[in-house]
């Protein structure tokens, strides 16, 4: 009952309003756009800065951990090229396309809002290792695997110099940045500051899920269904089970950062895929599914996962 009152209503809830407002109208298109800009620009940077820079660091970063999570990752990113080639005919490009949209979980507007709220502060240090490596190790072999496909448009290393530029532009990396170096250092956040980020950073959790909820009205459940669920079976299910495997069998990865790694693992596909879709104009439909369909399933999914694995006590 704490499970479900004191996380899973809150998350969920907050993200069914939003979903709410945006379908009857009463929360439109530019609202959401300002209150996403509101979201990742500032609400967001602050909360992490925050919590990094009064994080406790471990002695030496557990490499295991990104290990487990990305092989699972790249698992599951297989898989999914493979189902669309043997299931589903699809060309190189599209398998690409497919491959991303089972492997590249919803991090930031559900993610950080989910974990914090599940874990509290303390989970700030393993989100942010995750969310440092995720664009830059998720995306580039996407890229490169639709751009040879297509016929090689673009050189490889002028694809990495733009990825790079734009995680560098990305206000949560700043954040996220500029609260490790304070932690490092060892200097306390000035006051005015602190109560800064705090007001705003408080603001993060429930304006992000708002936020989430208004833009799944954008995407909807269209054509055949195979195809999308594939991928959500892939992105919800196998993925964390392939990352709980590898950081508590394989490797030796501490409790609290073995459950983030499953919980960032069983979210469910991020906007990102879709943007991939969208821009290369294949797979639309079936990401647009994947993305509602996975979304949908993971108020069940993410409950059971926190039932099985409750957050670790103190």
């Amino acid at each position: 009952m704490d499970i479900i009152f004191g996380i899973i209503l809150p998350v969920f809830g907050t993200l069914g309003l939003g979903y709410a407002a945006a379908r009857l109208g009463v929360f439109d298109e530019a609202a959401n756009r300002g209150l996403s800009l509101f979201v990742f620009n500032f609400a967001l940077p602050l909360m992490l800065f925050r919590a990094i820079a009064q994080a406790e660091l471990p002695d030496a970063m557990p490499w295991g951990y990104l290990l487990s999570y990305y092989i699972g990752a790249f698992a599951v990113y297989a898989l999914a090229m493979v189902g669309g080639r043997i299931l589903f005919a699809r060309r190189l490009h599209e398998q690409a396309v497919l491959g991303l949209g089972g492997a590249f979980s919803n991090t930031g507007m559900l993610g950080i809002p989910l974990v914090m709220t599940a874990y509290g502060s303390s989970a700030a240090l393993p989100l942010f290792v995750m969310i440092a490596c995720h664009s830059l190790l998720m995306l580039p072999p996407t890229t490169a695997l639709i751009e040879a496909a297509q016929g090689g448009k673009e050189a490889l290393g002028t694809m990495l110099l733009k990825l790079v530029k734009s995680v560098l532009a990305t206000p949560i990396i700043w954040g996220l940045s500029c609260g490790l170096a304070f932690a490092l250092i060892g200097i306390q956040i000035p006051g005015p500051l602190d109560a800064v980020a705090k007001g705003l950073g408080s603001a993060a959790t429930p304006c992000a899920l708002f936020a989430l909820g208004a833009s799944l009205t954008r995407y909807n459940l269209g054509g055949n269904l195979r195809e999308p669920a594939m991928l959500v079976a892939l992105k919800t299910v196998v993925h964390p089970l392939l990352v709980w495997l590898l950081a508590s069998q394989v490797f030796d990865v501490p409790p609290l950062w073995v459950m983030t790694g499953v919980l960032l693992a069983a979210l469910p596909a991020g906007i990102t895929p879709y943007l991939f879709a969208q821009r290369h104009k294949v797979c639309q439909s079936t990401i647009a599914s994947a993305v509602f369909l996975s979304t949908l399933l993971s108020v069940l999914t993410l409950s059971l996962l926190l039932f099985l694995l409750p957050p670790p006590g103190p």
